[in-house]
């Protein structure tokens, strides 16, 4: 699966969740950093609202929580951050597809036929 396709499927599950952490007049700190590390051990994909009373942009929020926490930004959309935890998005980029009845995966070096024709 291409990282778009990963994108995609990830965006597909945060469509059924809404916000679970808001980012409000006192900004980012290191108790939100907190607060969103553990909610994205816990459920694996989150949303992140960014007040209109914030200090900063949902652009800027985004980069911050990613430098910060490590997570990986799926994702904005208005005041609006789909986060995910490296694990989920490096399992999803990774996931092996058939073609010809053999396995395959992507690597930085192209494709590698996996096994001898099972997944």
């Amino acid at each position: 699966m291409t990282e778009r396709e990963a994108k995609k499927e990830l965006m597909r599950r945060a469509n059924e969740i809404s916000p679970t952490v808001h980012v409000g007049k006192d900004g980012l700190d290191e108790g939100l950093y907190a607060e969103i590390t553990a909610q994205l051990k816990k459920n694996r994909l989150i949303k992140v609202k960014v007040l209109s009373n914030s200090d900063s942009g949902a652009r800027d929020a985004a980069d911050a929580i990613e430098a910060e926490t490590g997570a990986v930004v799926v994702d904005v959309r208005g005041g609006v951050i789909v986060l995910t935890d490296k694990r989920t998005w490096t399992s999803l980029s990774q996931k092996k597809f058939r073609v010809d009845s053999r396995c395959w995966t992507l690597t930085l070096s192209g494709r590698i036929p996996r096994g001898s024709g099972r997944c």
